[in-house]
């Protein structure tokens, strides 16, 4: 009986099909899209008014390949001075000296409250403020002084108002890779003899490189379309270069359908190499060995955590 009725259940649900749910308006949405994104493409490529022959011609002009070399060094060299600044001000931020916390708070205040355009404008006339910039030794004639022009050239108010300006984003980024590793690192970083520079070095950035990295590549490919801003400045760069191009011959479309062919090429470069350095950071932080400093400090932390849960229970 018992048998008779188990093969009749299983029978039963060998004969049951799963029929999976059917989304017909997800089709036509999709297909709407497609068509929608399709016609967009058609009347650009189909335009009469666009000399596609042009485009082509200029992505390998000289001008456009020195724009880029550009554009470049300035992502790179500006990039880097906000990430040694961003680090710096990370610090100060978590410092518990109240002076630096109040400096680093000013600088972020200021560098993230005003618009990166005026920031570049502003470096590049400073010398409407200071026309020289001297150097003397107290009480002597020794010294020099030299032209703010001269020092201030369109590429280096480029880089310092880039730098300084990402500085404050980085900072931010930084602090919160660091608030992400537990208290306890550092407290067994000290209960082992070593200094605030040495824990931070050892211990707390390796851990928090894993949270730094993403956003930083982030911040790369903004960095790499913010150098279009220092055109206003007449730098050079890719944007300023097309511009010049246009301004001769009036194919201003085309001029620019090429800076942006040029700057999604660079930002998908750039986000290859960020998604390898993620992988390959996490391939190291999961398999290579952690220094001593590191695994005596996590060995500390995990023996107060075991004390104290003694002690919760003995109470």
């Amino acid at each position: 009986m018992i048998n008779s009725t188990l093969t009749e259940l299983n029978t039963h649900q060998d004969e049951l099909r799963t029929i999976a749910r059917r989304h017909p308006w997800r089709w036509v949405s999709a297909l709407l899209a497609l068509a929608a994104g399709t016609a967009i493409v058609w009347a650009f490529a189909s335009s009469p008014n666009l000399q596609w022959g042009e485009v082509g011609s200029y992505l390998t002009a000289r001008s456009i390949i020195d724009g880029i070399g550009l554009t470049i060094l300035l992502t790179l060299v500006a990039q880097g001075m906000g990430i040694v600044g961003g680090i710096i001000l990370a610090v100060m931020r978590r410092s518990s000296n109240p002076v630096l916390k109040m400096i680093s708070g000013l600088y972020l205040w200021i560098f993230r409250g005003t618009p990166v355009l005026i920031q570049i404008i502003f470096w590049y006339n400073l010398a409407l403020i200071f026309p020289a910039v001297a150097l003397h030794i107290p009480f002597t004639s020794i010294g020099f002084s030299v032209a703010t022009n001269s020092l201030i050239t369109p590429v280096a108010a480029a880089i310092i108002a880039l730098g300084l300006n990402e500085a404050a984003y980085m900072a931010e980024i930084v602090r919160g890779g660091l608030i992400s590793v537990e208290q306890g690192q550092s407290e067994a970083a000290a209960t082992i003899g070593m200094t605030g520079g040495q824990a931070m070095r050892y211990v707390i950035l390796p851990q928090a490189l894993r949270t730094i990295v993403p956003p930083t590549g982030n911040e790369l490919i903004n960095m790499l379309k913010n150098t279009s801003l220092v055109s206003v400045i007449a730098a050079r760069e890719l944007l300023t270069a097309s511009q010049q191009i246009y301004g001769v011959n009036y194919l201003v479309i085309e001029l620019l359908i090429v800076a942006s062919i040029w700057y999604l090429a660079l930002s998908t470069v750039a986000t290859l190499a960020q998604t390898c350095l993620e992988r390959r950071l996490q391939v190291v932080l999961r398999v290579r060995p952690q220094p001593w400093t590191t695994r005596t400090a996590n060995h500390l932390a995990s023996l107060r955590s075991a004390a104290n849960l003694t002690s919760d229970g003995k109470s």
